[in-house]
Parts: structure tokens; sequence; C-alpha cells
């Protein structure tokens, strides 16, 4: 009966390598000593992911590395861990951070705003809005292709309240995603983002360099420059803050649109979306007290 208990338990924690793992995907430990190592890892098995998938931060760095909600925060523990904090300041850390307040508002259709770059950023609509909307999309997402036409239905509706800014949120399961971002901002470094922009969509599926090289010269780029572009440190730089932004500010797929800041978890479909503009339109020109 021992002897059948002990090899249970050892099946079970071969079964669950989070529980006994000393590394995690993209997670850096840096000058942590052993014992401070230790002491992170324990926090990470033991406290919550705050993206709803029901795992413990170690198990989900193993068993869901695309997650962007563990990663940053396994990272702030063990940037806590290499400074000598403790496992009570760790868990504080989590659950004090955006990703768990945010995490508290999950079912909410509009979240409470944050702060989110969009100086130089491809936009388009009103001039002067009443409500701006931020996407972060990858132009392989078959979603995010739906949500093309739905926004520009939107800004048909609204043209004098509504502008559309558009961040770069290339996934790691699409293989073309972050080269497709490159080249919408070289399109963008000769004004002609949205140009790139509707054609890398109209053909999500041929997305490919090649073919990319031939949009980029139907829709009338200069094709030395951009080919120039799309292959500099400025282009990746800017479409990794893009992502980096995204993960810090709760973007956990695409696409995902802010309203006035506000992250939004309802419909894009104009019908349901018209609900959510109108009331920040009438917010935004009702009298103050």
């Amino acid at each position: 009966m021992r002897l059948f208990l002990g090899l249970l338990l050892i099946a079970t924690a071969s079964a669950q390598p989070w529980k006994t793992a000393t590394d995690l995907p993209d997670v850096e430990w840096g000058k942590s000593t052993p014992p401070q190592k230790q002491t992170g890892l324990t926090v990470l098995r033991a406290t919550g992911c705050t993206c709803g998938c029901g795992m413990k931060l170690a198990q989900c760095r193993i068993e869901d590395p695309p997650c962007s909600q563990s990663k940053v925060l396994a990272n702030m523990v063990s940037r806590a861990a290499a400074e000598g904090k403790s496992a009570s300041e760790m868990e504080k850390l989590v659950l004090g951070s955006d990703l768990a307040k945010r995490a508290m508002m999950r079912d909410r259709i509009l979240w409470d705003p944050v702060s989110i770059a969009t100086a130089g950023a491809p936009a388009k609509g009103a001039d002067n809005p009443k409500v701006t909307l931020t996407e972060f999309s990858d132009f392989q997402c078959p979603y995010c292709t739906i949500a093309v036409g739905n926004l520009n239905a939107i800004l048909k509706q609204y043209p004098k309240d509504v502008r559309l800014v558009f961040k770069q949120f290339p996934l790691s399961n699409h293989p073309q995603a972050k080269i497709a971002a490159q080249a919408s901002l070289a399109a963008h470094a000769q004004g002609k983002f949205w140009g790139m922009h509707d054609v890398l969509y109209a053909n999500a599926r041929s997305i490919n360099r090649a073919n990319i090289g031939a949009w980029a010269k139907q829709i009338g780029l200069d094709v030395t420059r951009f080919n120039t572009d799309i292959d500099s440190d400025s282009i990746r730089v800017a479409v990794e803050k893009d992502e980096a932004e995204g993960e810090k500010i709760g973007v956990e797929a695409t696409p995902t649109v802010f309203v006035n800041g506000k992250k939004y978890t309802g419909s894009l479909e104009p019908a349901e979306f018209k609900k959510i503009i109108d009331a920040e339109i009438k917010n935004a020109t009702s009298p103050r007290r």
C-alpha cells in the first residue's frame, strides 16, 4: 500500500511540473540568490494568474507560455526576489498590480480608464473627437478582420465625434503577424498606413514577405525606402513598444478596443457598440457641475 501511494505521489508530481520546475518560460531571475529564487517560486506556485485561466502563475507560465499576464506578474515577482523582498511583500505586489485590479473588473463592459500612448500612432476619423477608440490588433487575426468593417461603420456613423487609433499587437501563434505589423509602420512612415492596413486585412491568409513587397508597390510606396524601413530597428522597437504597452494595460487577445482609455469587453457589432459610443458622447457633452 505504501509503495502504491509513493508511486502515485511520484506520478502526480511528474504530471504537474510547474510545482517543481526551477525555471519558467520567459522569467528572468537576474542576480537572485538560490534562497531568494526559491521564495519567488513559492509565491508563483501559490498565487493565481489574473488572466482568468484558473491556474497558478507558475502553472500558467509552463502550460500557457503566450499568456502575457502571467509573464508580466512572474517577472514582477522575480525582480522583487532579486531585491530581497519577502514572500508577503511579493504577494502584495501581485495583488496590488494593475492586472489584478483589472481582473476584478472582468465582468464589466467598460473597465476603468488607463493612459495609452497614442502620439504618432496611425489614426483616422474626427479631428476633435469626443470619443477616441484605440484598437490593439493583429493582421493575421480573423476576428480583427471582422472588426475592420465594424469599426469603419462606427467611424462613418460618427464622422465628427469618433477617432480610431491603431496599435500593434501581433500574436505569437500567427507567424506572419509581426512582419505585417512592421510593414504597416513602414507604410505609415510614408503616410500610407491605412492603404497597407486595408490590403493586409483583405489578404490576411496570403501574408508573406514577397506579397508584402508587391502590395507596397501596389499602394504607391517608395519600395526602396519601404524595404529599408521594414527591417529597421526603429520599426521593430515601435512594434515591441505597442506589444509591451498592451500587455501592461490588460490586452489579452485581439482585437481589443479601448473607449476613451477604458477597455471595452462587449460586442463590436455597430448596433451594440453604438450604445457605448452614444453614452460616451453624452458624457463628453454634458455640462460639468
